[in-house]
């Protein structure tokens, strides 16, 4: 092989490899909103899941080498769940796990927290 055809492959070999940790950091920030899909109903699951299938199976719009197709798919999930997020915000109580959410031995005033025996 020529050193110009070695260039293009190690250089190819390197998109490619920067195209997977792509799509792999995509598939855990995904995967990281899995807690919150009971509060964001139908639509939010089907767009988890949908985009962590799409990934993982081996039928793809482009070879799976390329995975452009897979993080497009990844970030439009990652864009539709985080809207879904937004707007449960906006409408009601905090979301589990994120800062605010405030348990129920906690949801009182300072100072007038639950009696114990004999308070």
């Amino acid at each position: 092989m020529s050193r110009e055809m070695w260039a293009l492959v190690v250089v190819g070999g390197i998109l490619a490899l920067a195209t997977l940790v792509g799509a792999v950091l995509l598939a855990v920030r995904v995967i990281r909103t899995r807690r919150l899909l009971g509060t964001l109903g139908v639509g939010g699951k089907v767009a988890f899941y949908g985009a962590l299938i799409y990934t993982v199976l081996p039928v793809d719009v482009l070879p799976d080498p390329i995975y452009l197709d897979d993080m497009g798919v990844l970030a439009g999930a990652l864009i539709y769940l985080g809207r879904l997020a937004q707007r449960r915000r906006a409408a009601g109580p905090p979301l589990p796990g994120r800062p605010g959410a405030l348990s129920d031995a906690s949801s009182s005033p300072p100072g007038q927290g639950r009696a114990g025996p004999g308070g």
